[in-house]
């Protein structure tokens, strides 16, 4: 019974994986390839011997394909939008809008037209994907299995290739706002004279190695902590939920039913945090102290 319920729980966090696999290599089928070749992975250890450049094909599909719903709701809601009675969904929309920007009037201090968008983008995308952890655990999976794909995770958070990937994509802004603003030397500065600084020259050129290694590890926290933060919750989460799923039937209505709707407040609340850290962030790089 362990070793099955450690290969179910292995199979549900293995990404159905992209890559390629060398000549002369033995597959789990026992085929060997005569060429280097592009092909989906059939095990884990494929998967893993696919090296630095394999896609994670799941990960990757649902997070385009939710990021395409998210922008076909709002186009909707805008191309139907009225000054009379508004419907449900223009409701929402107008809700949502509203409280993102709020959100960013009260912790942005600069001027740019770019961060609502971006804030409004990342909270709904993040929540659509945070949201894709409650569907039940075996549903999808089986219904991808049927269509021949030996694995498929739905929820692309649970993944920190797609988490690093949006922290990335964050931290370049930081660093594009940071030397917009202040100049490549208030950028430099800011990294080489504080926290620590005096009015003597020779300890100020003394001090500066000790502040670039302070600021330097402050800055590269920046993605890290983002993404870490947005993928060790849902990961864990998701986890929960697949443990729930080798007990017996009355014991998994007992307890998913109680931890889908506690992880209601968890996937709301992670995207949030993932959306106001960035608005944080970003108006750190929009204050010019130089």
């Amino acid at each position: 019974m362990a070793g099955s319920a450690s290969e179910y729980i292995q199979h549900h966090l293995q990404n159905l994986t992209y890559g390629k696999l060398p000549a002369g290599y033995e597959r789990a089928d026992g085929t060997v390839l005569d060429q280097a070749t592009w092909t989906l992975a059939k095990t884990g250890a494929e998967a893993s011997d696919m090296g630095f450049w394999a896609l994670h094909v799941d990960s990757l599909g649902w997070s385009v394909g939710l990021g395409l719903l998210f922008l076909f709701l709002f186009r909707l809601a805008a191309r139907r939008a009225t000054s009379d009675v508004p419907g449900g969904l223009q409701n929402f929309v107008e809700v949502m809008v509203e409280f993102v920007d709020n959100s960013v009037k009260e912790t942005f201090h600069g001027k740019n037209k770019v961060i609502a968008p971006l804030s409004l983008t990342i909270f709904c995308w993040v929540f659509l994907m945070n949201l894709m952890d409650l569907v039940p655990v075996d549903f999808l999976p089986q219904l991808f299995h049927l269509a021949g794909a030996d694995y498929m995770k739905v929820v692309p958070t649970t993944d920190v290739n797609i988490t690093l990937g949006m922290s990335l994509s964050v931290f370049a802004l930081i660093i594009y706002y940071s030397i917009k603003v202040k100049g490549v030397g208030g950028f430099v500065g800011e990294l080489t004279l504080h926290p620590f600084s005096s009015d003597n020259l020779f300890l100020k050129v003394l001090l500066i190695p000790v502040n670039l290694l302070l600021e330097g590890v402050s800055l590269l926290a920046k993605p890290i902590s983002l993404a870490l933060r947005l993928f060790g919750n849902l990961y864990a989460g998701e986890l929960i939920f697949i443990l729930i799923a080798l007990l017996p039937l009355w014991a998994q209505w007992t307890l998913s039913v109680p931890w889908a709707i506690f992880h209601i407040l968890i996937i709301t609340l992670q995207a949030f945090i993932f959306m106001m850290l960035t608005i944080v962030y970003l108006s750190m790089a929009h204050e010019d102290s130089h």
